[in-house]
């Protein structure tokens, strides 16, 4: 369906549409590696036009790993995937965590300014989800530069570094900074929730912030500073909060999708949303008290800090068997795009089980 969207200034229609086209890839049971479920999967495309699928892999005591698997394509569509491999799993003791561990949530950007594809994913470790950052040059072999390491801004009050934090992405074209510099941009979601180490005590929110959900934000590194030393990606600045939640859909919490996508009208950012409630905390696995949809933000061209409008109803949501039903029912977690001959397509995680794919049509 087409979605209309409006912001304080700006009421346009955003003129794309998801179609489902179904399951790419299943838990294999027989591989112990995966038996809690395959999901939330990044993409890298080679030169020659072959397509990687990076699926987080969950085994017993809901310890992950990330695959790499070769995207199978019938007449144009994907349709499964060959010669599962590992391509990232927990080997430093900040990725090891005690029953809850491992590497999640792969998001994978190609940043042809440097040369190098940039891996962010979740490391959860002995404090909780924090981001990570992988690099590679040939998308088969991944080098980490550690976990990102949110550089100190004393207007917001508050230490970034305190927070868990999700869903990072980069954007894949260099953008202005604050101060206008050529930068590298990353979105993130803070969590302000010390549930994992102090579940009685209310975190302080970054100064101006009042709505304690949690929600999107932007940091930029400087192109400058990452061309020389790649470890800067992993220590941004510059932090702006982009989006909170603000329809009924997103009330619990929002976070970013797949890297952003440059469309004629600036940034096209597919985002979840959910609702729901969260006994026990955040950290608690929640099967049944939760729903997550797919929305969809643009982001200014000029100014990606700047929301100039967002869906006011889902994209898609939960609707098929294999989407209402799973290790978490009722969730969709859009976390790949990838463009395969002339077409866009969106790899989502469904039900926290399984990888399916839809089509991302442009509907006028």
């Amino acid at each position: 369906m087409s979605t209309t969207i409006s912001a304080s200034a700006t009421a346009v229609a955003i003129p794309y549409a998801l179609e489902r086209l179904g399951i790419v890839m299943e838990p294999d049971p027989a591989d112990s590696r995966q038996v809690e479920g395959v999901l939330n999967p990044a993409t890298v495309q080679s030169a020659d036009g072959t397509v990687h699928l990076f699926p987080r892999m969950v085994a017993e005591r809901n310890v992950s790993r990330i695959g790499r698997a070769r995207i199978v394509v019938t007449d144009g569509v994907p349709s499964g995937v060959d010669g599962l491999e590992i391509a990232l799993e927990a080997e430093r003791g900040w990725e090891h965590g005690t029953d809850h561990g491992g590497v999640e949530d792969p998001r994978i950007t190609p940043l042809k300014d440097l040369g190098i594809h940039v891996m962010s994913y979740v490391a959860f470790g002995p404090l909780g989800p924090k981001p990570a950052l992988a690099v590679s040059t040939d998308g088969a072999s991944w080098r980490r530069l550690g976990p990102v390491q949110f550089g100190y801004d004393d207007s917001l009050d508050t230490d970034l570094n305190l927070f868990p934090n999700k869903d990072v992405v980069f954007f894949p074209e260099v953008v202005p900074d604050p101060k206008g510099r050529p930068s590298f941009a990353m979105l993130h979601r803070p969590m302000y929730d010390f549930g994992f180490v102090r579940p009685d005590e209310q975190p302080p929110l970054p100064a101006g912030v009042t709505d304690p959900r949690a929600s999107i934000w932007i940091s930029y590194v400087p192109v400058d500073d990452a061309v020389h030393d790649l470890t800067a990606l992993t220590r941004p600045g510059g932090h702006r909060l982009v989006a909170a939640p603000e329809f009924d859909w997103e009330a619990l919490k929002i976070g970013a999708g797949p890297a952003p996508l440059r469309v004629p009208e600036g940034w096209l950012l597919l985002h979840h949303g959910v609702t729901g409630s969260l006994p026990g905390g955040s950290f608690v696995p929640q099967a049944f008290t939760v729903r997550y949809v797919v929305g969809a933000m643009l982001l200014d061209a000029g100014d990606p800090s700047r929301v100039i409008a967002r869906s006011s109803e889902p994209l898609m949501e939960p609707e098929t068997e294999d989407e209402t039903a799973g290790t978490v029912a009722n969730v969709l977690f859009p976390t790949a795009i990838e463009k395969i001959g002339d077409e866009h397509f969106v790899f989502y995680g469904a039900a926290d089980t399984r990888i399916s794919v839809a089509r991302l049509v442009r509907t006028c």
